[in-house]
């Protein structure tokens, strides 16, 4: 394959015309602001409007037409009322992935949460803390593809005769048992697929509650053992209610991130054998199937989920500090 400089002009046209456009707008901006007799708050919205145009033209645009499409048909033409949410309601398919939804941000903000808890605890005090937080943080490293792609061959299955790769059923033959194929059999393959989110998100609790807990201060952990409290104690009626804001954030931070949790189930299983998720069916409707009205309707169901937690999350960062 070669380079075609001649092909490669318009694009670079359009680059220029865009960086043209912001330098336009910049010095404008700092025209009217130096010049000009603005006030505080002429200023404030002077700065503020190419975001805000920015804004509006990819998310409140975008939004409102994603809203429009989830009350037509699957071409988006033609009006349909409810009929897209009431999919959502009662196709047996819909449902399942409702359920996973559910299952997955039950157990991912818990599991992460707690394990990251127990982690940060367990080497806050050491002396190769660094050292430890950096292992448990080495998987954030990864995409969630490339996650997905670990945990698959994690699970890899080959018949019992074969020589099996995959480390799950490696170890299954190994004591005596027969190899199954673990990402086909559900409902359980919705919780392997958990356990590779958890061994992802895990370190980013672990580093964020091992601060918390170094912060907590010294002199009450030994007024509670002068008391009398053991570490046991010390850890969970001392430690753990002052950490508690920071022990909130994350939980809420996972559970958003499991609302749109999508690369692992689209690298590992592709929705199928019952494992879809909202974010992932949504996809599959507009891109897989044609059916953009229902793919609308599932957006719209994850941005009612999300934004409540969105916005009591951002209460709750805000009582942290």
């Amino acid at each position: 394959m070669t380079f075609d400089p001649l092909a490669q002009q318009p694009k670079l046209l359009y680059l220029l015309q865009g960086l043209g456009a912001f330098a336009a707008v910049v010095a404008l901006l700092l025209v009217l602001l130096h010049r000009g007799p603005v006030r505080r708050r002429g200023a404030a919205f002077l700065l503020l409007a190419p975001a805000l145009l920015l804004l509006t033209a990819g998310l409140l645009v975008p939004g409102l037409r994603t809203v429009l499409l989830s009350f037509k048909d699957g071409a988006g033409e033609q009006w349909v009322g409810l009929d897209n949410y009431v999919w959502l309601v009662t196709d047996p398919g819909a449902l399942t992935v409702l359920r996973n939804t559910l299952t997955w941000v039950v157990l991912v903000p818990l599991l992460v949460t707690a394990t990251g808890l127990l982690y940060a605890a367990a080497v806050v005090r050491s002396r190769y803390r660094a050292l430890a937080l950096a292992l448990v943080l080495l998987p954030m490293a990864l995409s969630f593809v490339g996650a997905g792609l670990i945990w698959k061959f994690v699970y890899a299955y080959r018949p019992a005769e074969a020589d099996q790769i995959g480390l799950l059923n490696q170890l299954v033959v190994a004591f005596g048992g027969e190899p199954r194929q673990w990402l086909v059999e559900s409902p359980w393959n919705v919780l392997f697929l958990v356990v590779a989110m958890v061994w992802a998100q895990t370190g980013f609790a672990a580093v964020l509650l091992a601060g918390a807990i170094r912060a907590v201060p010294d002199d009450v952990v030994e007024a509670a053992r002068l008391d009398g409290a053991s570490p046991r104690q010390v850890f969970w009626r001392v430690t753990v209610p002052l950490i508690r804001p920071t022990l909130l954030v994350v939980a809420l931070a996972e559970v958003i991130g499991t609302f749109k949790a999508f690369d692992i189930v689209r690298t590992m299983t592709g929705g199928q054998f019952d494992t879809g998720v909202i974010a992932h069916e949504m996809y599959a409707q507009s891109f897989r199937y044609g059916q953009t009205g229902r793919g609308a309707a599932l957006a719209v169901l994850l941005f009612a989920l999300v934004t409540p937690v969105v916005a009591y999350k951002v209460r709750a960062q805000r009582g942290a500090r």
